[in-house]
């Protein structure tokens, strides 16, 4: 724990870089803690596409056609 105390900035430089893809810091000899670096996390993002095939095909005519109706569901248009 001391030695990852007063190495810390290379320790996180070391994560940053991808020179390291996680580092565990002990204590008293057992893990305590896991560094790893955000950007994994963030590589996740958006995947477009997940639900590709599951919906039937709809154009922007048939799409457009159900403004009214959701209109009124919402309040926004008197029936």
């Amino acid at each position: 724990m001391l030695e990852a105390k007063t190495r810390l900035s290379q320790l996180v430089s070391a994560v940053e870089s991808g020179a390291e893809d996680e580092i565990i810091i002990a204590r008293d000899g057992k893990p305590a803690a896991r560094l790893v670096p955000l950007a994994q996390s963030e590589k996740k993002g958006m995947h477009l596409g997940l639900l590709e095939g599951r919906f039937p095909p709809m154009s922007l005519e048939d799409f457009n056609a159900l403004d009214e109706e959701v209109a009124k569901l919402f309040g926004l248009k008197n029936e």
